[in-house]
C-alpha cells in the first residue's frame, strides 16, 4: 500500500521537527534574556543617574511601577537596587554585550522556571479536580440521604 506508514522515518522526521523547534525555542530565549539584560542595565543607569533624589526614590518608582505593570514581576526595590548595583558593576556597554552573548546557561534557567510554572499548574489542577471529585461525592451522598429520608 502507497499509504503505509514507515515508523522509522516517521520517528526521524518527528526528531527533525522536534528539534528545529527547541532550537527555535532556545534562541527565542536567548534573545529575551539579551533584551532583558540591556533592560536591566538600562534600568540600573537611570537609577544610578538620579541617585541625588535619595532612597525614597527607588521606594516610589518600585510602588509606580508595580502599578504601571501589574503583571510583570522584578520591580522591587530590592531589584532596582541590583540593577542600579548590575550598572555599577558593568557600565562599560562593550563588557555587557560580551556578558550578555555568553550567558546560555539562562536557556537552562528559564527552561527550569517554566516547568516548574507548568508543574504547579498542573499540581493545582489536580488539587481542585480532587476536591471538586470530594464535592460531587458529598453532593451524591446529601442527595442519596435527602431522597432516602422522604
Amino acid at each position: 500500500m502507497e499509504n503505509e506508514i514507515d515508523i522509522s522515518r516517521y520517528k526521524e522526521i518527528f526528531e527533525n521537527i522536534k528539534q528545529e523547534i527547541l532550537k527555535s525555542q532556545y534562541k527565542a530565549m536567548q534573545a529575551v534574556n539579551t533584551e532583558m539584560i540591556y533592560m536591566y542595565w538600562n534600568i540600573g543607569k537611570i537609577i544610578l543617574d538620579n541617585t541625588d533624589w535619595g532612597n525614597k526614590f527607588i521606594d516610589n518608582l518600585s510602588i509606580d511601577l508595580k502599578r504601571e505593570f501589574p503583571d510583570i514581576q522584578g520591580f522591587s526595590s530590592r531589584n532596582l537596587r541590583n540593577m542600579r548595583n548590575f550598572y555599577k558593576e558593568y557600565p562599560d556597554m562593550e563588557i555587557l554585550q560580551t556578558l550578555s552573548a555568553k550567558l546560555p546557561w539562562s536557556h537552562d534557567v528559564l527552561a527550569d522556571q517554566i516547568k516548574y510554572k507548568l508543574f504547579k499548574r498542573q499540581a493545582i489542577a489536580e488539587k481542585v479536580t480532587n476536591i471538586l471529585s470530594f464535592i460531587g461525592i458529598l453532593f451524591g451522598n446529601l442527595l442519596c440521604n435527602l431522597t432516602m429520608s422522604k
